[in-house]
């Protein structure tokens, strides 16, 4: 049910702007700072400076040691290395579903969360004390929109909001979403809508968020 054709996928390929980077951070004031993946495969790996994985994690990890793909709808792991997932072993590729505690290794944990019922976008919290480097608070596997928000089916919830924002994609570009007067790198946005960059800074009444590329 997770696969996808090759039909499919020439069709409607990743989005992606030609010539940036498929990671950036996103700061969010008073709330913390992500790791967002753009990519529909993501490697998970031992840090270790160049040719690290896609996401590098300081743990007793190999430096490929297993991989999350985004297939359709749903999310497949592959196990490179030692890969547990709710404590059964995984010899190759299993499913990933809501709520799943992922083990890499001896002491590496993760939580697999797909908040909203509305996109495809997953987050990976820590579930033990490894983080990645540069440290952020947790990891967003961006399909088509990620939610900011104080509902808590948001991708990251911002309990102070009044509003959502909410960055997504579209004919390979990055687009935000938000009350209308949002200010996106100094400019108001009259319609609460304007094309973002990966160094854009986006401001309102009550939030303020960054981009910065990796």
């Amino acid at each position: 049910m997770f696969r996808l054709s090759a039909v499919i996928r020439e069709r409607f390929p990743m989005h992606r702007v030609t010539g940036e980077s498929d990671r950036f951070f996103l700061w969010v004031d008073a709330v913390g700072g992500y790791w967002v993946c753009l990519s529909d495969e993501v490697t998970l790996g031992q840090h270790i400076g160049a040719g690290e994985a896609d996401i590098p994690l300081l743990g007793d990890l190999s430096k490929k040691h297993a991989k999350i793909r985004r297939d359709g709808e749903g999310y497949l792991i592959e196990a490179i290395r030692e890969v547990w997932v709710d404590g059964r072993s995984v010899t190759r590729i299993a499913g990933l579903s809501h709520g799943n505690v992922i083990q890499l290794g001896h002491s590496v944990q993760l939580v697999f969360r797909r908040p909203h019922a509305l996109s495809a976008t997953a987050r990976l919290d820590f579930a033990s004390s490894h983080r990645t480097q540069p440290s952020v608070d947790a990891i967003l596997l961006m399909a088509d929109s990620c939610v900011l928000g104080p509902q808590r089916h948001s991708h990251i919830v911002c309990r102070g909001w009044r509003d959502e924002v909410v960055l997504y994609r579209h004919d390979e570009r990055l687009y935000c979403r938000a009350a209308p007067g949002t200010e996106i790198d100094g400019v108001r946005q009259t319609g609460g809508r304007g094309a973002i960059t990966r160094n854009s800074r986006i401001a309102g009444d009550s939030f303020s968020l960054s981009l910065e590329e990796m």
